[in-house]
């Protein structure tokens, strides 16, 4: 069982202040040994990339074969179930629908000088999707970082994946189809990331890479971040419920779990008015782990990040919830749209007794790539708009010019930059 506190305890405040400075990400120093394989795939290309592919991989790829073309796609996806590949369809459309929604528009208006201001928004030209690979298959991964990508026009979209016992599972190869992408390459680790970041001459540079991936993936693009584009420095996955004395243990219990069993470093917070149902969701939470097939990864995550806290009131819950800004949020309540205006900091809320966090996970709508380790408080989810560019328009008239001109070089002048000051200068003075 985790440990229940009480924001009354004498001490609480330190308990609460370590459960938000905790860190759950790996305490490995992978940091040189992903400098190095970096600068061999800058280096050396494709020699680099097979070299670092049969290492961690374990496959006898070569550069003939570590591209699956459409027509590969195709036949590989053809074994999954039919139930699985509509559930995959349903899953594909609301995510369209939802991410169609965002789709801005251009903007462009004249001022009191005649003069034309806007921006107009322009698609990235070339993305990387990322889908790890290992003893798990993903095919809700791709669907949720490619079709933001694919509403917001981005035409160019790679994949790449590591292959695992030679093969890639079926399941995200369907994904990958019916999401429209026509280039697989069955690598994986901070090696395609950097090929991806700076190219081979098998594998074409992308503009942004997104995706998750384990500590040397997220490494990886935490490096080559500010020379192409990345979503997020994803961290350990999260989510807090906040719940009032009407839950139902059993079911508070199983969303604990749902994200508990995503790895080890995984972390689970109930916040609650109610210190019976605190004390039945515990026992109901051991109870519950002990049947699933990844009991080991969720009880440990549960024991060592887990943790159920007893507030006063839902108002303390809002303000303790907020300052744990978590990537997910549920609202396990009576009325939850009045605990939303007070909510500050989430990367998606779930909100009332119906909506679980793990449909978020797969078809609810918004991607399932969320802010984590508390950066909700400044950054938000993957959308269409991390894949679209705002394009700042200017366009003066002779009246505009002239009426502010004057302005623009008095300020150019204090800055000392005299270039700047005679490039508005003499359109002033143009006759």
């Amino acid at each position: 069982m985790t440990k229940i506190i009480n924001s009354v305890d004498q001490n609480f405040e330190n308990d609460f202040n370590n459960l938000l400075t905790m860190n759950r990400s790996s305490d490995s120093d992978v940091t040189q040994t992903v400098a190095a394989i970096i600068d061999d795939i800058r280096k050396n290309g494709d020699e680099a990339l097979l070299k670092y592919t049969h290492q961690f991989d374990k496959n006898n790829l070569d550069i003939n074969n570590i591209l699956l073309e459409e027509d590969e796609i195709e036949r590989q996806s053809r074994d999954v179930p039919s139930d699985l590949c509509d559930a995959l369809k349903v899953s594909m459309d609301r995510v369209r629908t939802y991410h169609e929604k965002q789709l801005p528009n251009d903007l462009v208006y004249e001022d009191n000088l005649n003069s034309k201001l806007g921006y107009v928004w322009r698609p990235v030209e070339s993305v990387g999707v990322y889908v790890p690979g290992g003893t798990a298959s993903y095919p809700s991964t791709v669907i949720m970082n490619t079709i933001p990508a694919v509403v917001a026009g981005v035409e160019d979209i790679t994949m790449v994946t590591p292959m695992t016992n030679t093969a890639i599972s079926s399941s995200v190869l369907y994904a990958a189809k019916i999401c429209g992408i026509k280039k697989i390459y069955c690598i994986g680790g901070a090696q395609a990331v950097a090929a991806l970041a700076y190219g081979t001459k098998t594998i074409k540079s992308v503009n942004k890479i997104v995706g998750p991936g384990n500590i040397y993936v997220a490494e990886a693009k935490r490096q080559v971040s500010g020379f192409i584009g990345i979503d997020m420095f994803a961290g350990p996955s999260e989510v807090v419920i906040i719940a009032d004395e009407k839950n139902d243990p059993k079911i508070v219990a199983a969303d604990l779990i749902a994200q508990a069993e995503h790895d080890q470093s995984a972390q689970s917070i109930l916040l609650t008015t109610d210190q019976k149902l605190g004390d039945a969701v515990n026992k109901e939470v051991e109870n519950q782990i002990d049947s699933l097939p990844r009991k080991d990864i969720a009880a440990s995550s549960w024991e060592n990040n887990g943790k159920i806290i007893i507030t006063q009131n839902l108002e303390e819950a809002v303000l303790l919830s907020n300052k744990l800004a978590p990537e997910h949020l549920e609202l396990l309540v009576d009325n939850p749209e009045d605990i939303l205006k007070r909510i500050k900091n989430a990367g998606a809320v779930f909100m009332g007794r119906n909506t679980p966090e793990a449909l978020g996970d797969y078809l609810a709508g918004p991607s399932h790539v969320l802010p984590t380790s508390r950066s909700a408080k400044f950054s938000s989810g993957l959308s269409v708009f991390d894949f679209l560019k705002k394009i700042s328009l200017v366009e003066f008239s002779k009246e505009g010019i002239e009426q502010v001109g004057d302005s623009a070089i008095k300020i150019a002048d204090n800055e000392g930059l005299d270039g700047h000051s005679r490039s508005i200068e003499y359109r002033l003075t143009k006759k």
